[in-house]
């Protein structure tokens, strides 16, 4: 406090140090985003975003929305990742259209581009697609965008999107065949740390698209006729099974079938 008369002798304590609130304040953070988590209701179709994964099993997994194993969901800490990594890509699409890009994101009622097939039972929704611009390309094109960590962005700018992202380059070649967009695709990754963006042109990969497609037709099949489909890893105590990084690729947790269904 400030001893607005200062001749009147008066003793003041000095300033308390205040309680730590980190610990309190993620915790209340980490609660709302895990409640958000559990409140989503889960996809009931193949979707395209992880489609490339190696295992077909944990695909499998995730069309039928198997639980997780307790505590093998995403962290808080995760998910916080994801929520920043969606905000960096409204931030290329921002800057996309500040350079004077014609980015087109959504339909007329909002929702976003996309495709179904198989009854509704495989679907994809993209990033956007680049109707003209100032950089010379050629139009219109597919545009999907990932906001990585700095160890995984240098990696997709050493080996490229097919080789340090396959899940990714099979991602954009379903939806280069589905949405009849057979020009190359326009990749960006923004580098979260210091905000630098990598770009590259991806030719359409038919035989890619179509690997892709017959996946989903698989995935579909087997789960219509009460049939597990293949694992990956030998045993369900695995890094892709459990999640982590492996290989340089980095899997997420599979679902409570890796310890019940066998």
């Amino acid at each position: 406090m400030i001893d607005l008369n200062h001749r009147s002798g008066a003793h003041y304590m000095s300033p308390q140090p205040l309680p730590d609130i980190t610990a309190a304040l993620c915790a209340a953070i980490d609660t709302g985003l895990s409640a958000r988590r559990d409140a989503e209701r889960p996809r009931t179709y193949v979707s395209s975003s992880g489609l490339g994964r190696a295992c077909l099993r944990q695909i499998q997994y995730d069309f039928l929305a198997i639980p997780k194993d307790e505590g093998q969901g995403f962290a808080p800490k995760t998910l916080r990742i994801f929520e920043a990594g969606h905000r960096g890509e409204d931030m290329v699409a921002h800057w996309l259209r500040l350079a004077g890009f014609d980015l087109r994101v959504e339909r007329a009622d909002g929702r976003q581009f996309g495709f179904s097939s198989l009854d509704g039972r495989f679907k994809g929704h993209i990033d956007g697609c680049l109707m003209g611009g100032p950089v010379s390309m050629a139009y219109p094109t597919l545009w999907e965008t990932k906001a990585l960590g700095v160890s995984s962005w240098k990696d997709t700018l050493k080996r490229g999107v097919a080789i340090s992202k396959p899940v990714y380059a099979a991602q954009i070649a379903i939806y280069q065949a589905y949405l009849d967009l057979p020009n190359p695709a326009l990749f960006t990754a923004l580098n979260r740390d210091t905000q630098e963006i990598y770009a590259e042109l991806l030719p359409f990969d038919a035989a890619l698209a179509q690997r892709m497609s017959d996946r989903a037709v698989e995935v579909v099949r087997a789960s219509d006729a009460e049939e597990l489909l293949p694992r990956e890893a030998g045993a369900p105590t695995s890094v892709v099974c459990k999640g982590g990084m492996a290989v340089g690729h980095w899997h997420p947790p599979c679902g409570l079938g890796a310890t019940m269904l066998g």
